[in-house]
């Protein structure tokens, strides 16, 4: 084959693997928008079909996906002259190691051994180095006295599990990769398996749930301080349960309580409590907001009234609460008969609604006071609009359509969604609450169940404890390591306060540790 006929064929080969690759591609984005529909779906949805579909797309999205890499890397092309890719520079406390090239002594074009540094490029490459286990060995040297035969030796140390060889930072490592990164324990035993370490599964379940019990304390003071807040955002995510005696599941409930008051300048700290039950029983969040006065942000779940209405039962009043209504949910209602019908009548709903959170954009931030008056003099007007358009179109539909439903739903809840124009403090959704629910509705198919009503009960701890840690911006597992480590060495009750989140970062020194050889 002569060199012309080789430079076509070159080409046409070349024009056969673009056209493939634009197909693959073509298709990898038509399952990246079907797989984001069905994750936005998913959310708050029960339905295992749902749940196989997301992970069928995912699993082919990622054959796709590895697949057209491997196309890329055969196709014989030159690489082509570019401008250097703009990137964002590697975190600055990342450790680095240096790898030097040595120059050339002489120069290759003449021979000359004269050289002169002119400058150095450096390439920054991020690499993984595996994790390590290791082991402390506590040496206390034993004395005795040749004068009166007494015995003195240091004291044993401290450790989070009496008679236990987990460290502190191991404990941590565990709790976080089960209930954030959603590695269940008999995974995380093979993990450790690989590195030349056996340890049960019951083994790291005992210390999870020593853990638990460390944490208990600070769990119920974060509880204290949201329910202390003005304003609290709620919401729910099933977990499934195992019946003991019946080999299945049903189905508990995990509920959060988050206060976050970044957005109108609050001075309260931003944390999330968080409680199991066993079902979803209207009388759970009024049990667990028991002497909470102020509002409460959440979905139209209709155990809330019970909530914001006083009881005629002598010793169950309800607190004074006045709950506030989600657009969030209101417009996801509208968006998802926009999405199925492409109906201009939720087509305009949600270009209004949008601009009653562009004026949201414009005043975060902001105090309470100036978010309230922007809100009255932008908002209002533009909510008494979208009501009398939503009034008239639901005239015009039959009631049995779902974009009637959909506006049914505002409409039936109206007073709720203009309550946070009358204060600064109140959000114009629930979406912190159902952030704060993500991981778990995210990990909890990892871990297949919760054992017992006791397990979900450590799980609302450790997710308390855990939340709130990354909602005042921490590592959660140096977090973590750190408080136990100091409750083991015998922190003072009288000042746990100390140890939490939003404290913590003020007093994060070492814990008081003996010297070590």
């Amino acid at each position: 084959m002569d060199t012309t006929a080789e430079i076509i064929h070159l080409r046409a080969q070349l024009a056969e693997r673009e056209a493939e690759l634009l197909a693959a591609n073509l298709l990898i984005e038509q399952y990246r928008a079907q797989l984001h529909k069905l994750r936005r779906m998913q959310f708050g949805r029960s339905s295992e079909v749902l749940d196989a579909q997301v992970e069928q797309l995912e699993l082919r999205l990622e054959d796709l996906e590895e697949a057209e890499a491997a196309r890329v890397a055969a196709i014989p092309r030159p690489r082509p002259a570019r401008s250097p890719a703009v990137r964002k520079p590697l975190p600055a406390h990342l450790p680095r190691e240096e790898v030097l090239y040595p120059a050339a002594e002489v120069c290759p074009a003449c021979g000359g051994t004269h050289l002169v540094k002119l400058g150095e490029d450096i390439t920054e490459v991020l690499e993984k180095i595996p994790a390590r286990l290791k082991v402390i060995r506590h040496i206390r040297p034993k004395f005795s006295c040749r004068a009166c035969e007494t015995i003195t030796q240091a004291p044993s140390p401290d450790l989070p599990i009496e008679k236990g060889r987990p460290g502190p930072g191991l404990l941590a490592h565990v709790v976080v990769s089960k209930y954030l990164d959603g590695l269940p324990l008999y995974r995380q035993s093979a993990i450790l398996a690989r590195e030349g370490v056996e340890i049960e599964r019951a083994t790291l379940a005992d210390w999870v749930g020593h853990t638990a019990w460390w944490l208990a304390p600070l769990a119920a003071m974060i509880g204290a301080h949201v329910r202390a807040a003005p304003v609290i955002h709620t919401d729910d995510t099933p977990v499934p349960l195992l019946s003991p005696g019946l080999g299945r599941t049903r189905t508990g409930r995990l509920w959060v309580y988050l206060t976050d008051e970044r957005s109108w300048q609050g001075p309260r700290a931003s944390a999330a409590w968080y409680r199991f039950s066993p079902d979803r029983k209207g009388e759970r969040p009024r049990d667990h907001l028991a002497g909470f006065e102020g509002t409460i942000q959440a979905d139209a779940y209709t155990g809330y009234t019970a909530l914001t209405r006083e009881s005629s039962a002598p010793g169950r009043n309800a607190p004074r609460i006045q709950h506030a209504a989600c657009w969030a949910h209101a417009r996801r209602k509208l968006f998802d008969e926009f999405e199925r019908t492409k109906s201009p009548i939720a087509q305009e709903a949600l270009l209004r609604i949008g601009e009653l959170y562009a004026i949201e954009a414009q005043i975060n931030g902001e105090n309470a006071e100036r978010r309230a008056l922007a809100r009255q003099e932008q908002a209002r007007p533009l909510l008494a609009e979208l009501k009398r358009y939503l009034q008239e179109q639901r005239r015009r539909l039959s009631a049995k359509t779902n974009l009637a439903k959909a506006i049914n739903y505002a409409l039936g809840r109206w007073e709720g969604l203009c309550l946070y124009t009358t204060d600064g403090r109140i959000g114009i959704d629930n979406n912190p609450a159902e952030r704060a629910l993500r991981g778990i509705a995210i990990t909890r198919k990892n871990y297949l169940f919760l054992g017992s009503e006791a397990g979900g009960e450590r799980a609302a701890i450790i997710y308390t404890v855990l939340e709130t840690a990354k909602l005042n911006g921490l590592d959660p597992e140096a977090y973590l390591a750190n408080i136990i480590d100091r409750m083991a060495k015998g922190h003072p009750a009288n000042r746990l306060t100390e140890l939490l989140p939003w404290n913590w970062k003020h007093h994060a020194g070492p814990a008081p540790s003996p010297e070590t050889a």
